[in-house]
């Protein structure tokens, strides 16, 4: 969420932002809304100022009636039956008596428009993305995607490499058949070594992150709807991607971002405790596992998947949070560098971020079977937009007043993802898979060989 003061301050700036990044919005309805509530919200602490004067006024009068008269804004006074001075000078002051019922009545009236207008508000300014930043390049579509760099080069095979589907069936060790009678299309059983490499997979990257200063977490795989609302996510509706489960007012998460940034909703963090770097392990579910074809084959899009995601709060400073942006990419690089994987580096189009994200960084893969690079992780900061969705502010110091925190979150390993890269660019002419050197402490075998 966007400080709406902010967006009221800045309404063709935000307007403009919304266009860019392909997004909805109403800026100048929230601009209305809010000018509206502030009317409102105005003329009720004025009405209760007239009351707290009429109440004196029928107790110990600190003023004559003609000056309580004078104080009575002009917008009130038909409302309050009081027109002209002479309506005041009653010896008996029945004036009095009409107007404490008429603002008993009033006072409710006017607090059921402040709370409808409130509410407006907060649904129009969910509504809004984040803001973005400046260097984002500007587009919808992938062509606009910025490369930042390519590392490693795609492996020339001197034989007709397989995809990974077809890998795992010649090596028994995904499933898809037994996973879609069970489960549905895009579930499946990992076997045999998959599920050792699997396991190594989410040990490396464990093992990677705590050296970075992340501390690790097993995190539910459900959530409260309220949560996924406050980190951006969508829990209804017909275009979420989300499994609601019936008769619980819960969803299964599909990401542990949801749940680690849930954490600290409502908390106020001491200063101290900043950074605080959290990698979380979780199962991912996800409704929609994409259109069928070649790009989302086999593990590449599915509805269930693991992996270890690291997310950061800090400083609310977009420098401070521009740093540690740039080191959950570095680490991102890193573990894919140790897999022995080519990948590139993509600044994310203003169009395709989501809703939360100030700026986007994605690593695509090589991925040998597709014959082109498919996105394995992402990085987004996130700026202050989930922590005032969530309500985590952090003190700077004694004397100051809280602040939002900033959030961020990057993919360590996606594993159904991961599993990919590391089957067909290692793969071999007799049809067995070498194991990259950096996972050889956590397998019992080096190599993946035909049966």
């Amino acid at each position: 969420m966007l400080d709406i003061k902010f967006v009221v301050a800045n309404a063709d700036e935000v307007a403009k932002n919304i266009v860019n990044r392909n997004a909805k919005g109403d800026v100048a309805g929230l601009v209305a809304t809010y000018q509206a509530r502030n009317v409102v919200l105005t003329r009720l602490e004025e009405l209760r100022m007239v009351g707290n004067l009429v109440a004196k006024q029928t107790g110990k009068p600190e003023i004559d009636d003609l000056q309580l008269f004078g104080l009575i804004p002009v917008w009130l006074q038909p409302a309050l039956g009081v027109f002209e001075p002479t309506d005041c000078q009653a010896k008996d002051r029945p004036w009095l008596v009409g107007i404490g019922r008429r603002i008993k009545t009033l006072a409710p009236e006017m607090e059921q428009q402040v709370a409808e207008l409130d509410s407006k508000l907060d649904a129009l300014a969910n509504q809004l993305p984040n803001l973005t930043h400046p260097d984002v390049p500007i587009g919808n579509t992938d062509d606009d995607h910025r490369e930042l760099r390519k590392v490693g080069t795609p492996r020339t095979f001197d034989f007709a490499p397989l995809d990974h589907v077809q890998l795992s069936e010649k090596l028994n060790l995904v499933d898809f058949e037994a996973g879609a009678k069970v489960a549905g299309q895009k579930f499946y059983f990992l076997k045999n070594e998959m599920v050792l490499l699997d396991l190594a997979l989410q040990r490396f990257a464990i093992d990677l992150v705590m050296k970075k200063g992340f501390s690790p977490v097993v995190t539910p795989d459900l959530a409260k709807p309220s949560i996924l609302e406050g980190i951006g996510f969508n829990p209804r509706g017909a275009e979420t991607q989300v499994y609601s489960v019936a008769g619980h007012d819960l969803c299964l998460v599909g990401t542990a971002e949801i749940t680690i940034g849930g954490m600290f909703a409502g908390n106020l963090l001491d200063s101290g405790q900043l950074p605080i770097k959290i990698a979380g392990i979780s199962h991912c579910f996800r409704t929609e596992a994409g259109a069928s074809g070649r790009e989302s084959r086999g593990l590449y899009r599915v509805h269930q998947f693991t992996k270890v995601e690291m997310f950061v709060f800090c400083e609310g400073d977009t420098e401070v949070s521009n740093q540690h942006h740039a080191e959950l990419l570095a680490i991102e690089e890193e573990l894919f560098t140790a897999l022995e994987v080519p990948y590139r580096v993509l600044d994310i189009a203003s169009g395709d971020l989501g809703a939360p994200a100030y700026r986007k960084f994605d690593i695509e893969a090589w991925m040998p079977g597709r014959g082109d690079y498919g996105e394995v992780t992402s990085t987004s900061n996130c700026t202050d937009f989930q922590a005032r969705r969530l309500d985590i502010r952090y003190r700077p110091d004694a004397e100051s007043k809280p602040r939002y925190v900033h959030t961020l979150n990057g993919t360590a390993i996606a594993l159904s993802r991961g599993l990919i890269a590391v089957l067909e660019n290692h793969q071999q002419a007799d049809g067995s898979i070498t194991m990259p050197k950096a996972l050889l402490p956590y397998l019992p075998f080096d190599r993946i060989s035909p049966k």
